[in-house]
């Protein structure tokens, strides 16, 4: 908790200023009570017109004043409350973009989403609420009992006994309504990633017509989202009408009680009206701590969720001898004994492998062998279990991240492309780049002509994931994107199986005529993509099987001669 009450020191002042302006209008609510009672018992008990005028004006006087502190104290806690948000919230967004690869499947982006929103949302209002109600309500409390007291003492043990009734009422609800509003966010979590995956995969819905299916999965997650929330707010339900009704029960206590000090001398009718004034606002107030803290209940299960990303560390991080030297020159990759588990599954086994730079790498077999895996701990999206990787003889754990990476580019299974032009995506490769070498890198990608043919060209708006694309342009801005970069390192992971194969032809013959000094390592499902490749690794179960050129493996490897006739045919060169 201590971690989220920090984000309050920036706006320290205002933190400070909120509760006092607040105090204006406690402490004008206060006495407007006393100055009806002077009006009744004594401006209109003796006709004095003046006295009701002068007392009146003081009323209305004290009035402004408390609207101005009450503003003032919203304005202070809104602008808090507000800025603390979009601060907690970049902090996580922050903490979020440094995660690795492990980090983040820990985490369901659906939950992450939440986080980020719903869960910072009800922090705000907590810190908003606290500015006002938090100390409002304990000061309205005190000065109220006091004040009755001062009236009369016998008729305030009344409210001596309602408090403490209604305190531990609240407490009560609180302790059981806290776990009931963690369910209730996890069920929100659900609801986020039925909505989040029906979305990304619309068309696939469609195209199997499976709208029926999908709308019983989420009525399925949104059904037990609504039960969480109704067996959580039910506990409100309960604790409202028995707060009005002891509320009630008081004020009748009160006026009967009143009544009878009123006959007997020992009080007069407005001293009773001030009491009941005092007694509702008193009882009012004691509501709102309630309700505060059944907010606050369902704001504990958000801290705790903020809070766990918030101190989630990186699983990948920086070496701690962190150096400025250039450790990437040439781009030679040495995989040593390298082995590698996800979740306890052992996904790669004693992987040896040499890549020299300028070469091209081929790496082919079945789907879940390790394909993608062995290229992600290049760049270390994830970190090997034993053994090591080097680039140019440097452990890629000793090299700064930053480094690596911007020595490394990766075109991914599937192209991601943002809200915005072309020009502008492919500019992700490197900002600073000139339009002739955006030009350059998407003739290298055979995406030129086609771009050309947009009426806007490369400031044609793609929309939301690059959906206006087909999934070979889509691929080929993506290759154009990574070539920007100007790596000494490139990874095509099975990134032309969209693009047909005179187009995948140019791509890759491009790549071997202009890149020549660039370390280039193609995943592919088709050989007709790497068998100009001088090594191909043939990957099974996690371990490399095989490794040669093409004609050696064709002679020498079972499973690549079998893939290789089931693609092209029996003829074996």
């Amino acid at each position: 908790m201590k971690k989220l009450i920090f984000y309050l020191k920036p706006y320290i002042k205002l933190v400070i200023l909120a509760p006092l302006l607040m105090l204006f209008e406690v402490s004008a609510e206060l006495i407007q009570p006393l100055l009806m009672a002077s009006i009744v018992d004594y401006g209109i008990k003796t006709g004095d017109i003046v006295f009701i005028m002068r007392t009146g004006a003081i009323m209305i006087g004290v009035v402004i004043i408390g609207a101005l502190g009450g503003v003032g104290s919203t304005i202070c806690a809104s602008f808090v409350s507000q800025n603390y948000g979009a601060d907690l919230r970049m902090d996580l967004f922050k903490n979020i973009q440094a995660f690795s690869f492990t980090n983040i499947d820990s985490f369901k982006s659906s939950s992450l989403i939440t986080r980020l929103t719903n869960d910072v949302v009800l922090l705000q209002n907590v810190i908003q609420s606290s500015l006002r109600i938090v100390l409002r309500a304990p000061i309205f409390i005190i000065g109220g009992l006091a004040i009755a007291f001062r009236i009369n003492a016998r008729l305030a043990l009344i409210m001596v006994l309602i408090v403490p009734v209604i305190g531990l009422v609240s407490v009560i609800v609180m302790r059981k309504a806290f776990p009931m509003f963690k369910k209730v966010q996890r069920g929100l979590d659900k609801v986020n990633s039925v909505i989040q995956e029906n979305l990304a995969g619309v068309k696939v819905v469609k195209a199997f017509m499976r709208m029926e299916f999908e709308k019983k999965r989420f009525n399925k997650s949104n059904e037990e989202l609504m039960d969480s929330m109704i067996q959580a707010t039910r506990l409100a339900a309960i604790i409202l009408p028995l707060m009005i009704l002891l509320m009630n029960l008081s004020i009748v206590a009160v006026v009967w009680f009143g009544g009878v000090q009123v006959n007997l001398g020992n009080m007069q009718v407005g001293e009773v009206l001030a009491f009941i004034n005092y007694m509702t606002q008193i009882l009012f107030s004691l509501m709102m701590v309630a309700f505060m803290l059944m907010f606050a209940s369902r704001a504990k299960a958000s801290v705790d969720r903020v809070i766990e990303v918030l101190e989630t560390e990186p699983s990948i991080n920086d070496n701690k001898l962190y150096t400025n030297e250039k450790l990437i020159i040439h781009g030679n990759i040495c995989f040593k004994n390298v082995y590698f588990k996800y979740e306890n599954k052992e996904v790669l086994t004693n992987i040896n492998l040499n890549i020299k730079s300028g070469e091209t790498l081929g790496i082919i077999g079945s789907t879940g062998t390790g394909k993608t895996t062995l290229v992600n701990l290049i760049a270390r999206f994830y970190d090997v279990t034993s053994g090591e990787i080097l680039i140019d003889g440097n452990n890629v754990k000793n090299i700064p991240l930053k480094q690596l990476r911007e020595n490394i580019s990766m075109v991914l299974q599937e192209p991601i492309l943002f809200s915005g032009t072309i020009v502008e995506n492919i500019l992700w490769g490197r900002e600073n780049a000139s339009m002739d070498e955006v030009i350059y890198s998407t003739k290298m990608a055979q995406a030129h002509d086609f771009i050309e043919k947009f009426t806007e060209g490369y400031n044609t708006v793609l929309g939301q994931r690059g959906v206006n694309l087909s999934g070979g342009q889509k691929q080929r801005i993506s290759i154009a994107r990574a070539l920007l970069k100007k790596p000494k390192i490139l990874v095509l992971d099975d990134s032309t199986s969209a693009v047909d194969m005179i187009t995948e032809v140019k791509i890759l013959n491009a790549l071997k005529e202009q890149l020549s000094d660039v370390t280039k390592i193609i995943i592919a499902q088709r050989i007709s993509s790497i068998i100009e490749a001088d090594k191909i690794v043939v990957l099974e179960q996690g371990s490399i099987v095989s490794i040669g050129s093409h004609k050696e493996l064709v002679e020498h490897s079972a499973i690549y001669k079998e893939i290789y006739n089931s693609q092209i045919g029996e003829a074996v060169n």
